[in-house]
């Protein structure tokens, strides 16, 4: 069973190489085919990402402009990254890719997900190699840039998909609730330390949290 967004990532992201160069603009003929030997394209590549992706917002940065700020080729950024989303996801200098990490939950389906979906979440954030990176993200949805790149990156590329695999009825509703409740606990077992949810094992945490999950997943929700 594949595990694919459910639609295009972005049209400005599709038209990336469809859409003509601007003569004007000298980046766009900057060190095309190869590159000068010792620069480190990939990592220019990530650090051109990480800034588009900050200043512009996940939708409104494209590949095309990526690579014209890396002084690159655009086949080239594909080349090292593949689609948007991996680029996207690359940016954030996770420890894993959270697409991977929530393919075994979706391909299982709905049934007793919230309670796979808790456990696999208090390993990875109760692993202090793990938390570090994660941490530095979640701070930074209180920018207005880290809430931008949240809402339209992360939600659309990672946690709606995994609604739409486990085929869900309104997969965005339901995996935004989802999202509410999880973020909530990391904010308060991770970042505030708050008793008595800093001392409480993974178990009671699944015990606590994973009907609550479940609902949002599967249960009826109200219509508006």
């Amino acid at each position: 069973m594949s595990f694919e967004p459910a639609g295009p990532s972005d049209p400005a992201d599709s038209a990336d190489s469809a859409d003509p160069a601007d003569p004007a603009d000298p980046a766009e003929t900057i060190r095309r085919g190869r590159r000068p030997r010792g620069a480190d394209t990939r990592a220019d590549i990530l650090a051109a990402a990480q800034d588009c992706f900050a200043k512009q917002g996940y939708r409104g940065a494209t590949m095309r402009g990526i690579a014209r700020q890396a002084g690159v080729d655009s086949a080239l950024v594909h080349h090292y990254f593949g689609t948007k989303d991996d680029l996207f996801l690359a940016s954030l200098a996770l420890p894993f890719d959270p697409r991977q990490l929530l393919l075994p939950i979706a391909v299982q389906g709905a049934e007793g997900a919230g309670e796979r979906l808790l456990r696999m979440f208090v390993r990875v954030w109760d692993d202090p190699e793990a938390r570090r990176p994660l941490l530095a993200l979640v701070q930074g949805i209180f920018d207005p840039a880290g809430r931008s790149l949240l809402r339209e990156g992360f939600l659309s590329i990672v946690l709606i998909p995994i609604g739409v695999a486990m085929g869900l009825t309104e997969p965005e509703r339901r995996m935004a609730l989802v999202a509410s409740q999880i973020a909530g606990l990391i904010v308060l077992r991770y970042v505030v330390e708050l008793e008595p949810l800093v001392e409480m094992s993974g178990d009671d945490l699944v015990a606590i949290y994973a009907p609550t999950i479940q609902r949002y997943l599967t249960g009826e929700l109200p219509t508006s």
